[in-house]
């Protein structure tokens, strides 16, 4: 998992697709959701790097697109958000997934009272999803995952588990990152170019095997087993590569 060895250049970038999660891959990851931030010079490369591929750079990660926007504005980009269960085309049509709004309701109402009662816990009610964290609780992990789990059980034909770096989301069934990737790969301008996509955690995994399948080329970025070829330590180190292109 060299990075110097990545088959991305300078001189071949305008024949790839470039995809990213944001947090944790663009954004470095921050002690809440709300804290985040993606920096600036980071944004001011993904604007020139989405002239350069011809708008074939989009962001596909487990946030909603209205908090995907606020951290990337000025720029309204395509992507996909909650896992694909949102997106949004290269010519701005929004999509959303069917999603039973009111089992998720429940699921938030059955979880409140455990986050109040759980110091350090957060969690957040993403209106097709939701996801617990403990990244300031790690001592509740366990307590939080059982949870989580009780809560979807009367759901789980609809609705499944997706565990991530200090956070356990419950997430529509059918959301997924590479479905997400595999529908924005079938779009112009993404279509017929070689995709590339750069995640840090769990859910980009489903992500990294779609795009290994379509002969793309795949970045991790932390610490961690993962299926991508090739690795960046941080955020930081992405960005600057990126900056190379």
């Amino acid at each position: 998992m060299q990075s110097t060895s990545i088959p991305v250049t300078s001189e071949n970038v305008g024949k790839h697709a470039l995809l990213f999660d944001l947090d944790g891959t663009l954004a470095p990851i921050a002690a809440t959701p709300q804290q985040a931030h993606v920096p600036p010079d980071t944004l001011d490369v993904l604007g020139r790097l989405e002239k350069r591929v011809g708008g074939a750079l989009a962001i596909v990660s487990g946030r909603p697109l209205a908090q995907i926007d606020a951290l990337v504005r000025p720029m309204v980009l395509t992507g996909a958000g909650l896992h694909g269960a949102q997106w949004r085309e290269p010519d701005g049509t929004l999509h959303e997934m069917p999603v039973d709004t009111a089992a998720v309701a429940r699921m938030v109402e059955a979880l409140a009272p455990l986050a109040e009662r759980w110091p350090g816990t957060q969690l957040e009610h993403k209106g097709l999803s939701l996801a617990f964290h403990y990244r300031n609780a790690p001592d509740h992990e366990q307590q939080v995952r059982v949870a989580a789990e009780a809560a979807m059980q009367p759901h789980a034909d609809r609705f499944v588990l997706q565990p991530g770096k200090m956070v356990v989301e419950i997430k529509p069934r059918h959301a997924s990152k590479a479905a997400a990737i595999s529908r924005l790969m079938g779009l112009a301008p993404f279509a017929g170019r070689v995709p590339v996509f750069a995640g840090d955690d769990l859910t980009d995994e489903a992500g990294f095997e779609a795009v290994k399948a379509m002969g793309g080329v795949t970045i991790k970025i932390g610490e961690g087993e993962s299926v991508a070829d090739w690795r960046f330590p941080t955020p930081a180190a992405l960005a600057a590569w990126l900056a190379l292109l």
